[in-house]
């Protein structure tokens, strides 16, 4: 009997010592697991954040996006579905250029061509031209379509390529492009003020100033 108990005792002795290594061997076990769980989300959100800034770069950009419609014809969707006059002419802030586009006869030749980038300039963009320049541009086609076409380069440009870039353009003369990030110029001058906008042949980059080309 006495036999008995004591060997109860110290299995119970035993068990009471045994535990406490146990549980804090579990406890050590789970801590290093959610240590290790804690850890995989902050690496996930480090490597999905280039991702995410690489995304927003095939995204529209620029402060003038804003006052693109939401959703019809005019939104980023609807242009992209379009060849890039008729793409134009549903943005209420590209109405001038379009104007110019038909009275220059390229409504065809822009909506025809593959793979192009247009820097098209807004409706303000023309509005710092003294108006009888405007109108005497308007009225010269051969000019007119010089100045237009200077507007076009025969390749798809991303904003990358435009950090530090010089293209040559259907006009046959070369345009330059700086900056980073989100802000460019075109000629040093004109400013991006809607960059990367899709359309179904072109890539726009939406413009504060009518590029002139060299004489």
């Amino acid at each position: 009997m006495n036999t008995l108990r004591f060997r109860r005792t110290a299995v119970a002795v035993a068990t009471a010592a045994v535990l406490p290594l146990a549980l804090t061997a579990c406890s050590s076990d789970d801590s290093s697991k959610d240590a290790a769980a804690g850890s995989t989300p902050s690496a996930a959100a480090s490597t999905s954040a280039a991702p995410d800034d690489s995304m927003t770069m095939d995204e529209p950009f620029g402060p003038a996006c804003a006052s693109v419609p939401k959703d019809g014809a005019g939104s980023f969707d609807g242009m992209a579905k379009d060849p890039v006059a008729t793409a134009a002419s549903n943005n209420p802030e590209l109405s001038t250029l379009v104007t110019a586009v038909k009275q220059a006869g390229l409504v065809d030749t822009l909506n025809n061509a593959r793979n192009i980038t247009v820097f098209a300039p807004t409706n303000d963009a023309f509005a710092k031209i003294p108006k009888a320049d405007l109108d005497a541009l308007l009225a010269d086609k051969a000019e007119l379509t010089k100045v237009l076409t200077y507007h076009v380069v025969g390749q798809k440009l991303t904003p990358q390529q435009l950090e530090k870039g010089s293209f040559d353009t259907l006009e046959k003369s070369k345009l330059t492009t700086a900056g980073s990030g989100m802000e460019y110029t075109v000629n040093d001058s004109s400013k991006v003020v809607c960059g990367n906008v899709p359309t179904a042949n072109a890539t726009v980059y939406i413009v504060d100033s009518v590029l002139m080309p060299p004489k």
